[in-house]
C-alpha cells in the first residue's frame, strides 16, 4: 500500500474520530496486523507518515498491505477487547501472539452430572462446568490429572453409574475409586471427593487436610477402621504434596508471577502460580511475533491473552516492567474477575525477590529446552541419515508419507495419510480417506483406491507433461523422500502397481513396506527384506511413522462408525428423519444421553411430539 497514494487520504478523512479497532492486509486478504487506537484517523495518519519514524517490523508490514479497515467501538476497553479476539483468530503474522496450534488444554469437572467425571479438553463452552487452565501442554495436564488420581478416588470410567454392577473394577481394590458403580459410595459420599478434587486446584490444600482428617476421624469413632485407613493414607499422600509446595510468601496471598526472556522473534514467559503463599505450580508459554517489539508491549498481548482464556485470575500479578495501557489493562482483567486486579512491579523487598527467583527459573529452564531440543534435532538427523543408508535412497528421507488401511469386515473402510518432516510429525499434512470404490474384504485394494487418488494429485509435478489444473492444493504438491506403507510383501506390491498405473518412478518416489511381525522393511525389486537394528533410531522413525498412520486411520474408522451406529439407531424410530435427529443430537450430544432424557426434555425440541417421543424412549 502506498503511504502517500492520494485514495488513501480521502479514506482517512472519511474515517470517524472514535475508538476502534483496525486490520491491515495483504493482496490476498490475509490480516498481516491488528491494532486498537482510541481516535481511528490520528493511529491510522502514523502509518502513513514519514516511514523512518516508523519501527523496521511495522514498516515491513505496511510494505506488504494492500488493504485496511477498522471497526468502531464505544470505548477504548471494547477496542481492547476486539483487539485480542481478532488476534486470537487471525493469528496476524505482525502481532505478538501466543503460539496456538490449535487451542490450550484445560481440565474440566462438570457439576451438573451425578458422578461428574475429570476430563482433559480442548474446549471452553459456557456449560456451567468448571474449568482448570490453560496448560502451556497435554504434558502438563497430564502430569496433573495423574497427580490427581493418586490423591483423590474419583472415577475414571464413562460407563453410566446406576450403582447395581455385580462387582467393583481393580481400581476399587487399590483405592483409586469409591466404586459408586456397585453403591459402595452415594452421590453425596462421591460429592465429597470432587469438592475435594476442586479444592485442591484451587491451591486449597489445607481445607483439603482438614476435610479428610475429619472424616478419617469420624471413621475411626464409627468403627470403620478399614474406610479410616484409606483416608488416612489420602491424607498422608496430600500432605506430602503439600510439603512439595514451597511456601514463597509469609502472607496468604494469590497471584501469579511472570517472567519474561527474549530469543530473536520469539519470547519465552514464565509463570509461577501462587495459592495461600504457596507455589501451587508453574508453566512456561512462548509469544511469537516478538521481534523488535518492546518488553512493555509484549507483556501487555501476553496478560490478555493468557488471562482472556485463563481459568482464574488472581487479584494480583506481579511483572518485571509495567505493561503497555497498564491502567486500561487492570480495568478489563477487573471486569473479567469481577474484582480488583493489581499489575506491579515491586523495586525492592520481598516480592522483588520472587520477581528474581522466577526470572532465574525461566533462564534455567529456557537453557534446559534449548538443550534438549539440540540433542532432539541430533537424533532426528542421525534417524534420516542412517534410514537413507539402509535403504540406499537417492536423498535424506525428509519428508516421509505413511500410509494405512483400516476397517471391520470391510464395513466404514478408511484410510489414512501421515507426513514426518524432518523426523517430527506435520499435522497440517496429514490426510484421511473414505474408501468408496471398494465393497468387499480387500486390503490390497483399499490401498490402492487411496494411492491413487493421492498421488494423481502428484502427477503434475512429477510429469511436466500432464495437464496443470488451475487448482492445485501445494499441501498434495509435495512430493514424498520416501513412501511408507504399513504391511508387508503383499501390501507393497499393491503399491507399485499404482505406481506402475500412473508412471511414477520408484527412484523419484522411493517405496518402501514395514511389517509389524517381525519390523521388516521391503523394497522393490530387492528380494530379502531389511532389518534395522533393535535400538536403531532409524527403526524407531519408521515404526513412529507407521504407529501414527495406524493411530489416525482408527480414529477415523471410530468416528465414522460411530456414526452411522448413532444414525441407524435414531432412524428405525417412525417420526424421525435428519432434521429431528439434527436437532436431538445438537440438543442431547449422545444417544446414550437422548435415552436417559425426559419425555419433556425430548418434547421440548422442536418438532419432537409427545408421541415420537415415546417411541424414541421405546426404541432406546
Amino acid at each position: 500500500m502506498d503511504p502517500f497514494d492520494s485514495a488513501v487520504s480521502e479514506r482517512l478523512k472519511a474515517v470517524p474520530h472514535t475508538p476502534g479497532v483496525y486490520l491491515f492486509k495483504d493482496a490476498r486478504s490475509k490480516v498481516l496486523y491488528v491494532g486498537k487506537a482510541q481516535d481511528l484517523p490520528d493511529r491510522l495518519r502514523a502509518y502513513f507518515g514519514k516511514q523512518e519514524n516508523l519501527p523496521d517490523k511495522i514498516q515491513r508490514m505496511v510494505s506488504r498491505a494492500s488493504d485496511f479497515e477498522y471497526l468502531v467501538t464505544h470505548s477504548v476497553s471494547e477496542a481492547l477487547i476486539l483487539e485480542n479476539t481478532l488476534i486470537k483468530h487471525h493469528k496476524p503474522p505482525y502481532n505478538t501472539r501466543l503460539r496456538d496450534d490449535k487451542t490450550y488444554p484445560y481440565i474440566k469437572i462438570d457439576l451438573k452430572e451425578d458422578f461428574p467425571l475429570v476430563y482433559f479438553t480442548r474446549r471452553v463452552q459456557n456449560d456451567g462446568a468448571r474449568y482448570f487452565g490453560p496448560f502451556a501442554g497435554a504434558g502438563s495436564v497430564r502430569q496433573t490429572l495423574d497427580l490427581l488420581k493418586r490423591l483423590f478416588p474419583y472415577r475414571s470410567c464413562t460407563k453410566p453409574i446406576t450403582g447395581k454392577d455385580e462387582r467393583p473394577c481393580l481400581e476399587y481394590y487399590i483405592h483409586r475409586c469409591v466404586a459408586p458403580c456397585v453403591g459402595y459410595a452415594s452421590k453425596e459420599e462421591y460429592r465429597q471427593v470432587i469438592d475435594q478434587v476442586l479444592l485442591f486446584l484451587e491451591g486449597k490444600t489445607e481445607t483439603v487436610l482438614a476435610q479428610l482428617q475429619e472424616e478419617m476421624q469420624k471413621a475411626s469413632t464409627a468403627l470403620r477402621f478399614e474406610r479410616a485407613a484409606v483416608l488416612r493414607d489420602e491424607v498422608r499422600a496430600v500432605q506430602r504434596v503439600s510439603e512439595e509446595q514451597k511456601v514463597v510468601s509469609t502472607k496468604r496471598k494469590d497471584m501469579d508471577i511472570v517472567a519474561l526472556l527474549r530469543a530473536r522473534d520469539e519470547a519465552w514467559v514464565e509463570v509461577f502460580f501462587i495459592r495461600n503463599g504457596k507455589l501451587t505450580g508453574r508453566d512456561h508459554f512462548t509469544m511469537e511475533g516478538a521481534e523488535e517489539e518492546p518488553t512493555p508491549r509484549i507483556l501487555a498481548q501476553f496478560v490478555r491473552q493468557y488471562y482472556d482464556q485463563a481459568s482464574f485470575i488472581p487479584p494480583e500479578v506481579l511483572l518485571p516492567e509495567p505493561v503497555e495501557d497498564q491502567a486500561l489493562v487492570q480495568e478489563w482483567l477487573a471486569g473479567k474477575r469481577q474484582g480488583r486486579v493489581v499489575l506491579s512491579t515491586p523495586r525492592r523487598g520481598e516480592r522483588r525477590k520472587l520477581l528474581e527467583l522466577v526470572a532465574e527459573n525461566a533462564a534455567q529452564a529456557q537453557r534446559a529446552a534449548k538443550v534438549k531440543l539440540q540433542a532432539g534435532d541430533e537424533a532426528q538427523e542421525r534417524a534420516v541419515r542412517e534410514l537413507q543408508e539402509a535403504l540406499s535412497l537417492p536423498r535424506p528421507p525428509r519428508r516421509i508419507e505413511c500410509y494405512d488401511i483400516s476397517n471391520i469386515s470391510g464395513s466404514d473402510p478408511v484410510g489414512s495419510m501421515v507426513v514426518c518432516q524432518d523426523a517430527r510429525p506435520l499435522r497440517s499434512a496429514y490426510r484421511r480417506f473414505k474408501i468408496k470404490t471398494v465393497e468387499q474384504v480387500d486390503d490390497y485394494s483399499m490401498m490402492q483406491e487411496m494411492l491413487r487418488r493421492r498421488f494423481s494429485k502428484l502427477l503434475p509435478v512429477l510429469q511436466p507433461d500432464a495437464p496443470k489444473s488451475t487448482t492445485e492444493d501445494p499441501k498434495w504438491t509435495a512430493v514424498p523422500d520416501l513412501v511408507l506403507i504399513d504391511g508387508g510383501r503383499g501390501h507393497l506390491s499393491a503399491a507399485l502397481q499404482v505406481f506402475l498405473e500412473l508412471g511414477i518412478a520408484t527412484q523419484r518416489v522411493p517405496l518402501a513396506s514395514l511389517a509389524k511381525e517381525r519390523e521388516e522393511l521391503f523394497l522393490p525389486n530387492v528380494p530379502e527384506p531389511i532389518r534395522l537394528p533393535r535400538h536403531s533410531p532409524a527403526l524407531f522413525l519408521v515404526q513412529r511413522a507407521r504407529d501414527e498412520a495406524h493411530r489416525f486411520a482408527i480414529t477415523f474408522h471410530r468416528q465414522r462408525r460411530s456414526k452411522r451406529q448413532v444414525r441407524s439407531v435414531l432412524d428405525q424410530v417412525a417420526g424421525i428423519g435428519p432434521k429431528r435427529r439434527r436437532l436431538l443430537l445438537t440438543r442431547f450430544g449422545t444417544v446414550g444421553a437422548i435415552r436417559d432424557a425426559s419425555l419433556e426434555d425430548l418434547t421440548a425440541v422442536p418438532g419432537v411430539t409427545r408421541d415420537i417421543a415415546q417411541r424414541l424412549k421405546e426404541q432406546l
